[in-house]
């Protein structure tokens, strides 16, 4: 029988080491990203297109989920506003742990005045309540696609480097951090190879909840009419559109409220599976 490449193997290794609630996470997650990339190709229907049926129409064959209120596929429009809810989320949580771990990794080797600036700067993001910081970024600048991903990366910037400077502080006083330094090696060198290696499952674990909370950020604003607008659609603003049909029980309100709970729900589920596996393998490292 012919062997997987390494690299299939690999990922069906890691899918086999996970608990069942990992699996399902991690399955669920993937599925919903291979909508946010596919999903517009997948689509019986264009985003806009207004069908004979009637508004809030049931399920049928010729639309699985339903009609919104004006008539249009419900079904085409959650695959095509997936992109939206979870491209925006994702690159606002990369942005927000990117720079939130590289500042942390200068204010540590660097240390002094550098580390008390950047601290305290922090400390005063950290302290200003998101949805205040949102809403005033929204009012001076518009809600257009790269001020949400900028509201929220800075919004979580902070968190994620409360935790990587936890992490960096703790690594750099190590004894090979020491030896680095006494070699004479760069703050560049000591950063990227010999701290940044060893908290990058940490950092991974804490960008995944970063993502989470990004999401659940941005579909509350676009539930208040504040996030993606027009012709753009995101879960968050399905519900709010289709917020009349609730009283009829209308699968337009119910489906893209349950698509932010499945995103969110298998997201947990892989993050607490991973962080679950590295506790036991520390402690079997230490037995």
């Amino acid at each position: 029988m012919k062997r997987l490449p390494y690299a299939p193997r690999a990922l069906w290794r890691f899918f086999l080491s996970l608990p069942l609630s990992g699996r399902i996470g991690l399955v669920i997650s993937l599925l919903w990203i291979f909508i946010a990339l596919f999903g517009s190709m997948l689509a019986p229907y264009g985003m806009e297109d207004v069908s004979n049926a009637s508004a809030f129409g049931p399920p049928s064959s010729a639309y699985w989920l339903g009609t919104d209120y004006l008539g249009r596929d419900l079904f085409t429009r959650i695959l095509v506003g997936a992109r939206y809810s979870i491209g925006l989320a994702l690159a606002a949580a990369l942005l927000a742990s990117i720079c939130g771990t590289l500042l942390a990794l200068l204010a540590t080797v660097i240390g002094h005045w550098f580390d008390e600036i950047v601290s305290r700067l922090v400390d005063a993001l950290l302290i200003t309540p998101s949805k205040i910081f949102a809403l005033l970024m929204i009012a001076i600048y518009g809600s257009s696609l790269p001020v949400l991903i900028l509201t929220a990366a800075v919004t979580y910037m902070p968190g994620a480097y409360r935790i990587a400077h936890a992490q960096a502080v703790g690594l750099n006083a190590m004894e090979y951090v020491m030896v680095a330094r006494m070699r004479g090696e760069s703050i560049w060198h000591i950063a990227s190879r010999e701290i940044l290696p060893n908290m990058i499952h940490p950092m991974m674990a804490d960008f995944g909840l970063r993502f989470v909370y990004i999401i659940l950020m941005l579909s509350g604003l676009s539930f208040l009419g504040l996030g993606v607008q027009p012709p753009y659609a995101d879960w968050g603003s399905l519900v709010r559109e289709n917020l009349s049909g609730l009283f009829d029980g209308s699968p337009a309100v119910v489906m893209p409220a349950l698509a932010i709970a499945t995103l969110t729900i298998g997201t947990n589920l892989l993050i607490d599976s991973l962080t679950s596996r590295k506790r036991i393998k520390i402690k079997e490292g230490q037995s």
